[in-house]
């Protein structure tokens, strides 16, 4: 599903124009990453839970050419289905 997809979704579901249903949609994705931003998480009863995890750096190999390379330090955003939404899906 595009993103023009959803706001089309979520404008007919709650009676918004698709202007109104594009700038709640930008909304709720702003909120969210502001938070991850600050290392929060962010549970959505009923559907899933957002966090940051911390990756160490280590060594990683081209696979082309077998030669080591330094993999740096990151911060990954991970998603933890609820059991809601995982019932609906099954």
């Amino acid at each position: 599903m595009k993103k023009s997809e959803l706001v089309e979704a979520v404008a007919e579901q709650a009676g918004l124009t698709k202007a109104d249903a594009t700038r709640a949609i930008d909304a709720v994705f702003a909120t969210i990453t502001g938070a991850l931003k600050k290392g929060e998480k962010v549970p959505v009863a009923g559907f899933g839970t957002f966090a940051v995890s911390k990756r160490a750096a280590r060594e990683g190999r081209n696979p082309r050419t077998g030669e080591t390379v330094k993999i740096a330090a990151r911060n990954a955003v991970t998603f933890k289905a609820g059991t809601a939404l995982k019932d609906s899906v099954n």
